[in-house]
C-alpha cells in the first residue's frame, strides 16, 4: 500500500473515531473547527491573550473564516477581543471566565475519549501507538511546513536567527557571539533568507548570498538551522533543496558552504546531498573547519 493510501486510510479511521464527522464535537455543541480555535486561544497567555494574526498563522485560516468563528465564540460569551496595547492595529483575543470553563470541559472530554480509545490495548501496544503517532505527527508536520522568503527584520526570522547564533555560540569550541561582525556580514547585498514555520513558530531557517570571491556564478549557503525538536524529520534536507532551487533561479552554477566540525549532523547531510569537501574558499567564515561545494550546472531530474 502506498504512503498516500496509508495516510488517507488513517485519516478516515481517526476522524470517524474522534467525532470529527459530528456537528457537535465531543458533545460540546460546537463543530471541531470552532473547538480547535477555542483550544488555541486558551493556549495563549491568560493575561495578554493571543493576537488574531498569530491565530491565523497557527491554524492556517483565512481572515474571513477566522472572523466568523471568533464572532460565534463571542456570541457564546466565551471570548473577548480588544486592541493590542502594544500595537493598536492588531487585535488580541482572550478567554472569558465562561471560555476558560468551556476550554477545560473540552480538555476533559478529549482526555476521556483518548482514554477510551486506548483502553483495550496492552501496555506494550500503547507504547507502540505512542511512538508511531509521535513519528507520524513529526513527519506530517515536516512535510506540510511552510517555507517562505523573509526580510531580515521579519519577527520569525529574528527569532530563528537568534536561536541559530545562540546554538553555535554554545557548540563552537571558540564560541560565536551574536554580535560577531562575521554574522552581520552574512546579510549583505543580494542575500535571500527562507523561514520554515509550523503553527506560527519558526522551525527552520537558511539563506543564500552571492560569493563573487569564489566565482562570479557561485552562491554561498548560510545559516542553516533546524529546531532541535524537528531534527531527524528531513526538514534540513528539504530546506537545503529549497535553497538550491533558489540559487539555480539566480543563475548559480556552483554552490559553496562552510561549517564547523562539531556540527556532525550537518556535515553528514551535506555529504548525502552531493556536496564534496574542498579547501577553505575566499570569504568563508573564520570559525569554519569544513568546506564544501556542489556543481549545480545540471538541474535535478
Amino acid at each position: 500500500m502506498s504512503t498516500t493510501a496509508v495516510l488517507r486510510r488513517f485519516n478516515r479511521t481517526y476522524t470517524q473515531r474522534i467525532g470529527v464527522l459530528e456537528e457537535s464535537f465531543l458533545g460540546t455543541g460546537r463543530p471541531l473547527a470552532v473547538s480547535r480555535l477555542l483550544f488555541e486561544i486558551g493556549a495563549g497567555d491568560p493575561v495578554d491573550g493571543v493576537t488574531v494574526r498569530d491565530l491565523r498563522e497557527r491554524l492556517d485560516l483565512d481572515s474571513g473564516h477566522l472572523s466568523r468563528m471568533l464572532r460565534s465564540l463571542e456570541a457564546e460569551g466565551l471570548v473577548t477581543t480588544r486592541p493590542d496595547p502594544d500595537d493598536q492595529r492588531r487585535r488580541v483575543v482572550l478567554l472569558t471566565d465562561a471560555g476558560r470553563g468551556a476550554r477545560q470541559e473540552l480538555d476533559d472530554r478529549s482526555e476521556e475519549l483518548a482514554t477510551r480509545i486506548v483502553a483495550p490495548l496492552t501496555d506494550r501496544q500503547r507504547e507502540r501507538l505512542a511512538e508511531a503517532l509521535a513519528t507520524a505527527d513529526l513527519l506530517v508536520r515536516a512535510a506540510t511546513v511552510r517555507l517562505r522568503e523573509v526580510a531580515a527584520d521579519d519577527p520569525g526570522a529574528r527569532v530563528a536567527l537568534g536561536r541559530y547564533l545562540a546554538e553555535i555560540d554554545e557548540r563552537f569550541p571558540t564560541g560565536y557571539a551574536p554580535g560577531d561582525p562575521v554574522a552581520a556580514a552574512a546579510s549583505g547585498p543580494g542575500s535571500t533568507y527562507v523561514l520554515a514555520s509550523s503553527d506560527g513558530e519558526p522551525v527552520a531557517y537558511g539563506g543564500i548570498r552571492p560569493a563573487p570571491a569564489v566565482d562570479e556564478h557561485a552562491i554561498e549557503i548560510k545559516r542553516m538551522w533546524v529546531h532541535p525538536d524537528w531534527r531527524g524529520a528531513g526538514l534540513g534536507s528539504r530546506m537545503l533543496r529549497h535553497l538550491e532551487a533558489l540559487a539555480r533561479e539566480r543563475g548559480c552554477t556552483r554552490l559553496v558552504l562552510d561549517t564547523n566540525e562539531v556540527l556532525a549532523e550537518a556535515i553528514a547531510m551535506y555529504e548525502r546531498s552531493g556536496y564534496r569537501a574542498v579547501p577553505r574558499y575566499p570569504g568563508s567564515d573564520p570559525h569554519a573547519t569544513h568546506f564544501f561545494e556542489k556543481d549545480v550546472t545540471d538541474r535535478p531530474r
